[in-house]
């Protein structure tokens, strides 16, 4: 048997469906996952569908100590007319590539990345949920397996794709969420791991968010690390501001991560003729914009929500309400624009919609 050549072992216990109309996000798995390690030796081989089961590593591993892992999210859709859709999954396998590359992790070819996904979401396809605005969520992941203390990348590591039925991200759907702007805490900095998906870049934001939640808001601000001056990004968003009829996004800087959905949003306004610019914009430029009422949409954009309009910012004391809080046109524009062509509702003129065809296993 070739070492690329997948096998799959169907699972003889499988689990109940979830309500579709009550999924939330993260909280069920489907009956099985993908599987593939790494060795010098072998490189990455043994790629395997099995049933969803515990990982089991011991005390020493080198990801419980060391942070060493990297993750990417992407979904899988149920069209109108049964088709299964991903939406650019190439840009995943880019981006996790170059996760792995800051994390000196071994980079995953795009070919063993796309069958071993497709061949695990054939068989667990009747999991993705059909009720409007649900879809299967797609968590692939590598983490370290050598077990060793010294402080160096890891020798071996196991590469694994878990499916989750979801609905919106957010209780708001797309609906405005207020967001607390983040003055104390740090996300990320100029060549530090900020562009990667990388575990410690989340976790190290849990402070802020906690510190949110309390006051109310969704997510958090983050501003730049060096100056805590310029906008960055939101906790698990890009985000974007439409000022004077111009849409202005933060520039990638070293820090900020780069969205898929961000890149298709760009793409989109580009074609439908609305000026759009990537660059620095800073707190207080969005504060004067604001008190000469020239803001008028903000809105961030993600995998998890799609779109997520911002009906409020909290600074210091301060709060600025976004547009009375209602969902502003070009933001609804997007997002049904986006969910269409993900979904197979509207048709697809730019190639970003990958169709997985029945297997007939």
């Amino acid at each position: 048997m070739s070492k690329r050549e997948i096998t799959v072992v169907r699972t003889t216990n499988g689990k109940a469906r979830p309500d579709p109309n009550h999924l939330g996000f993260g909280k069920y798995f489907t009956d099985h996952m993908f599987v593939m390690d790494y060795d010098r030796e072998n490189g990455w081989h043994s790629p395997r569908v099995i049933p969803y089961q515990p990982i089991t590593l011991d005390p020493a591993t080198m990801v419980f100590h060391y942070g060493q892992t990297v993750f990417e999210g992407l979904k899988a859709y149920h069209s109108q007319d049964g088709r299964t859709l991903l939406f650019r999954p190439e840009k995943n396998v880019e981006r996790l590539n170059r996760s792995c590359s800051r994390l000196n992790i071994p980079e995953v070819e795009e070919e063993a990345f796309l069958s071993g996904l497709k061949t695990l979401i054939q068989v667990d396809r009747d999991w993705i949920p059909t009720t409007e605005g649900t879809s299967l969520y797609i968590r692939p992941f590598i983490l370290p397996t050598e077990t060793n203390l010294r402080v160096a990348p890891a020798s071996s590591y196991k590469f694994v794709i878990i499916l989750s039925p979801v609905g919106s991200y957010y209780p708001e759907g797309i609906n405005p969420v207020g967001i607390n702007v983040e003055k104390q805490y740090t996300r990320a900095v100029l060549g530090g791991t900020g562009t990667a998906k990388t575990a410690g870049n989340y976790c190290a934001g849990y402070k802020a968010q906690q510190k949110a939640s309390e006051s109310g808001a969704a997510q958090v601000l983050w501003l730049d690390g060096i100056e805590k001056k310029y906008i960055e990004e939101v906790g698990s968003m890009n985000i974007f501001f439409k000022i004077d009829g111009e849409v202005v996004t933060p520039q990638l800087n070293g820090s900020i991560l780069e969205g898929i959905t961000r890149m298709s949003i760009i793409e989109l306004l580009q074609e439908w003729g609305i000026p759009v610019t990537e660059r620095k914009i800073s707190f207080d430029e969005f504060v004067k914009a604001y008190q000469e009422e020239r803001v008028e949409e903000v809105f961030g954009t993600g995998t998890a929500a799609v779109i997520s309009p911002v009906g409020e910012f909290r600074y210091q004391d301060t709060k600025y309400l976004i547009n009375n809080r209602q969902t502003g046109d070009l933001s609804k524009k997007l997002y049904e624009t986006i969910t269409g062509i993900q979904t197979g509702k509207i048709y697809d003129e730019f190639g970003w919609t990958v169709e997985v065809k029945s297997s007939g296993m």
